[in-house]
């Protein structure tokens, strides 16, 4: 244990009376480190300086700024709002030491003093304050560690969704950028239309676009239940092997849901994975997969979806197909307005066509990659 002797508090006097600096002071210079102001815009000047004063004594009746002002601008400044103010006065009415207690002082002494009392009222405010410092600097360790576990947690979840997204692509003939690429035009779609009269009462909130961009990876992973021969395959698919190809839709929904009923709660991020997951394949006029929905019935998770895996799948090389230019994946695109798509995601696709383009670079496949 340390033999170090505690450092001892501060105090500010603050009074224009010569003599009552001087008794003041000599009446706690022995227990207390002391520092005088006599005015009260030098009070708030040393108040405001590292280090802060530990506890303030504050006469009211002073020319220019009164001691009520003074409490109310320490009260107001963040750097000394959490410094006791003792008011020390000769006003004995009651009204004033309302108004001193409702402006943020912790006690109120009037003149003459009585030593003792003045002695014991200081170290009790002190005490209180050491108590309430080390309570806050407890709960801002507290925050900090769950900040913390916070971003730990979301950071796992993002490497989660990730690596399951990644274990999908691995078997299909598309690549992990396609996974960065897709949940990149999600956002950027998302953030387009959030104050778009038909999607700002979903889109208008970041926790949305956020659980969008992050939902979006897993639109694909019910390809994992795809038999090889199936999804593997170089050519067209006959009518038998679509529609197992097909049930990838219906198998990525329920793995998530499965997952999220092992969970023993909802968790909002898997909501829109699941619409995604089951409904990315719909068309806007119905002619869509699994269900055939029709308009507004897709959810706007999946709409958003279904412009962006289109165009990064028109985009990107397969081994049953090339890679379509920008500007032919856009006009075939463009001819799928209310049939395929919904009108206006696709008009913003269009008007964001330049940014799409610019996320298909930066996140592009490596050339001897098969996608």
């Amino acid at each position: 244990m340390s033999n170090i002797p505690e450092p001892k508090a501060t105090l500010l006097i603050v009074d224009d009376t010569p003599d009552n600096l001087t008794l003041m002071t000599g009446l706690l210079r022995d227990f207390y480190q002391i520092r005088v102001a006599n005015h009260g815009a030098r009070a708030l000047k040393i108040a405001a300086s590292e280090p802060n004063p530990d506890l303030i004594l504050l006469d009211i009746m002073m020319p220019e700024m009164d001691g009520y002002e003074v409490c109310r601008q320490l009260k107001a400044d963040p750097k000394t709002r959490t410094i006791p103010v003792i008011f020390l006065t000769a006003r004995t009415d009651t009204d004033d030491e309302t108004h001193g207690f409702a402006l943020g002082a912790v006690d109120y002494i009037t003149k003459p003093i009585s030593p003792p009392v003045v002695l014991a009222r200081i170290r009790t405010h002190l005490e209180l304050k050491k108590a309430r410092d080390h309570l806050q600097a407890h709960n801002d360790s507290l925050e900090e560690l769950v900040e913390q576990r916070t971003q730990e947690v979301r950071a796992i979840q993002d490497v989660t969704i990730l690596a399951m997204a990644s274990l999908a692509e691995t078997r299909d003939n598309e690549t992990g950028n396609h996974i960065r690429r897709t949940q990149n035009y999600v956002r950027l779609l998302a953030e387009h239309l959030r104050h778009h009269p038909r999607f700002q009462n979903i889109l208008d909130d970041d926790r949305v676009l956020d659980l969008l961009y992050k939902s979006a990876p897993l639109h694909d992973i019910g390809k994992v239940g795809i038999p090889d021969r199936i999804l593997l395959k170089p050519g067209p698919l006959t009518p038998e092997e679509f529609a197992i190809m097909k049930t990838h839709t219906t198998l990525g929904r329920d793995a998530i849901a499965h997952a999220e009923q092992s969970l023993g709660m909802d968790v909002p991020f898997l909501k829109f994975a699941k619409e995604i997951a089951y409904s990315h394949q719909e068309h806007w006029d119905g002619r869509g997969y699994p269900e055939g929905l029709i308009g507004e019935a897709i959810p706007l998770s999946a709409r958003l979806m279904a412009v962006a895996d289109v165009y990064d799948a028109l985009i990107s090389r397969r081994v049953y197909k090339p890679a379509f230019s920008h500007d032919e994946a856009v006009r075939i695109m463009t001819e799928g307005r209310g049939t395929h798509f919904d009108p206006d995601i696709l008009d913003a696709f269009v008007a964001l066509q330049q940014q799409c383009a610019d996320i298909a670079q930066r996140f592009q496949d490596n050339p001897d990659s098969s996608a």
